[in-house]
């Protein structure tokens, strides 16, 4: 196969899987992991690719473009290990937490097995699949029902209704993005609403967002930045982000990837 061949069959893969591992790309077509790269290389030099730690994204997406779970899973792995051992250390036997959908609060749920008498309350399938895994008689998962969506969130009337009549200790929200101006956001309309009625189920607000958030802008705004008790993030968001998140959100969180 032709370099430029291979690369119009990587291109295909990543539109229709909306991203793909280096390791992957090596195994299917045979070549060495140099030549993948090269491949990645060129497709990001056309703007056609993000180039993300181990493979590659769909480039550029709008306000209302929402990438996959599996797209979003290989983004900033060591920045959501971080802070999902560190929203993890907020988490008491015995307490009843919300969980939205998000790659980051997935990467919390499978830190969560070991708390005693917990309650998990969340519309994520990842999420629920993670707790499901290693599952305790004395912890309750509550999975909502709903519309699923790219990134796996069970959303609409049915998740809503489910959501609003209960009350949680923590929500641990994962975003899109985050702004000043716009506050946190995400491209999906849907989940914007149930993440609304998680908000409002939750005594306190802990939002889980790499660096890669900020300025990021989804279509709909589900809270300001000050409704945020706790922001935990890690410690490559920018100086300008610090000082306008930390003047808007109760405790700012800053964790170094490992």
């Amino acid at each position: 196969m032709l370099a430029q061949q291979r690369q119009s069959a990587i291109l295909d893969l990543i539109r229709q899987h909306g991203g793909v591992r280096v390791s992957h790309l090596v195994s299917r077509f045979g070549v060495s992991d140099m030549t993948i790269r090269r491949d990645l290389e060129v497709l990001a030099e056309r703007g056609l690719v993000d180039k993300v730690h181990g493979g590659a994204t769909l480039a550029g997406p709008g306000s209302a473009e929402e990438p996959g779970f599996a797209a979003k899973s290989i983004r900033q792995q060591a920045e959501k290990r971080a802070i999902a051992r560190r929203a993890a250390s907020l988490v008491e036997p015995g307490m009843a937490v919300a969980l939205s959908a998000g790659t980051t609060t997935a990467a919390l749920a499978r830190l969560l097995s070991e708390v005693r008498g917990l309650t998990v309350v969340t519309n994520s399938i990842p999420v629920a699949d993670a707790l499901y895994q290693d599952p305790r008689a004395d912890q309750t998962v509550v999975l909502t029902g709903g519309i699923r969506t790219p990134s796996d969130a069970l959303t609409g009337p049915v998740a809503e209704s489910a959501i609003g009549s209960l009350n949680v200790d923590l929500l641990f929200l994962g975003v899109h993005g985050m702004s000043q101006r716009t506050g946190f956001t995400t491209p999906n309309l849907l989940e914007a609403g149930v993440n609304r009625c998680l908000v409002g189920s939750a005594r306190r607000l802990v939002v889980l967002a790499d660096h890669t958030k900020w300025e990021t802008i989804g279509i709909a705004t589900i809270a300001p930045l000050e409704s945020a008790d706790i922001l935990i993030t890690d410690a490559g968001l920018p100086s300008e982000g610090r000082t306008l998140i930390g003047e808007q959100v109760g405790e700012l969180i800053l964790v170094e990837p490992t």
